[in-house]
């Protein structure tokens, strides 16, 4: 059992129909067909969305995302069209609330992986694949790999694992030009991104994307190259053969699996509020990526 430990109840606002309730977005439809994207302070770990909130991450996420979408722009289009507050909708959704364009999407998780770590050294370790990809001997928790490969995952709902699947399988879901152009895509962002994150003294280590068409054309969505979509890791520690210093929830999963927390990842029970200063490093390491990555400081 995971999900939500209290999940919340989305905000009525006039004007606006309520879509979805995700893991850290509220997504509504205007009366133009529109969504509207409106990114919470809520923090996942391990499948539970916790009781806890981050503050400012909701902003951070929103305008490192659009940050990067301007990086990104001469690469592939994104789905922003405003980023202007609906009429009739809180004040404190400025700063966090895009209204996009609807986008058919495509059900792939579009992963990229420049170095090994997490589910894919899990799977290294077992059979020197990634993904069914071969790899080299001799690979460790966070080596470089010769090459950004695409390792895409199934989508999983709220509360569930994403599942790495290999591309024979996405080209089988989705058909072999879709795959083949989401597999362009996600590498190319993906070394748009290393290169500006390496400039600025972050490896990327991995990164997942979502993709949509509006009509022919693909289409970059939701969030983008965020410390809660992608491992960034600080270049001056970066050591191969352990666990890297990373720019995200990294105390938060220390805290609930540690002594202190009382908590039992294995038992069925909700984790526990997180204390305050759990919440104070976190949201440092969210504005410390935000500052390092644009030359901006967060005000």
């Amino acid at each position: 059992m995971s999900g939500f430990v209290e999940k919340p109840e989305p905000l009525q606002v006039p004007g606006l129909v309520h879509l979805h309730t995700g893991k850290v977005r509220e997504l509504y439809q205007n009366e133009a067909g529109d969504l509207v994207m409106v990114a919470s302070d809520r923090i996942s770990a391990f499948d539970w969305v916790l009781p806890t909130e981050i503050p400012d991450k909701g902003s951070i996420l929103t305008q490192l995302s659009l940050w990067w979408f301007d990086q990104l722009r001469d690469l592939i289009p994104n789905h922003v069209l405003s980023t202007e507050l609906p009429e009739g909708a809180p004040a404190d959704w400025a700063g966090r609330t895009l209204v996009c364009k609807s986008l058919q999407m495509v059900p792939v998780e579009a992963v990229a992986r420049g170095y090994l770590t997490g589910s894919g050294l899990l799977e290294y370790n077992e059979s020197r694949t990634v993904c069914g990809l071969a790899l080299p001997e001799g690979l460790t928790d966070g080596s470089e790999l010769p090459a950004p490969i695409f390792t895409p995952a199934t989508k999983a709902a709220v509360g569930e694992h994403d599942e790495n699947v290999s591309y024979e399988e996405v080209a089988r879901q989705v058909g072999a030009d879709t795959a083949a152009r989401l597999r362009q895509a996600t590498l190319a962002v993906y070394s748009r991104g290393r290169d500006i994150a390496r400039d600025r003294g972050i490896i990327l280590a991995d990164t997942k994307f979502e993709f949509g068409f509006d009509g022919d054309t693909l289409v970059i969505g939701d969030e983008v190259l965020t410390p809660d979509s992608s491992r960034f890791w600080p270049v001056d520690q970066w050591e191969p053969g352990r666990a890297q210093p990373s720019y995200d929830k990294q105390f938060v999963r220390d805290w609930l699996t540690s002594a202190e927390s009382g908590w039992d990842r294995k038992s069925e029970q909700p984790p526990p509020p997180l204390p305050q200063e759990v919440v104070d490093r976190t949201r440092a390491k969210y504005v410390e990526a935000y500052e390092r990555l644009t030359g901006t400081s967060w005000s």
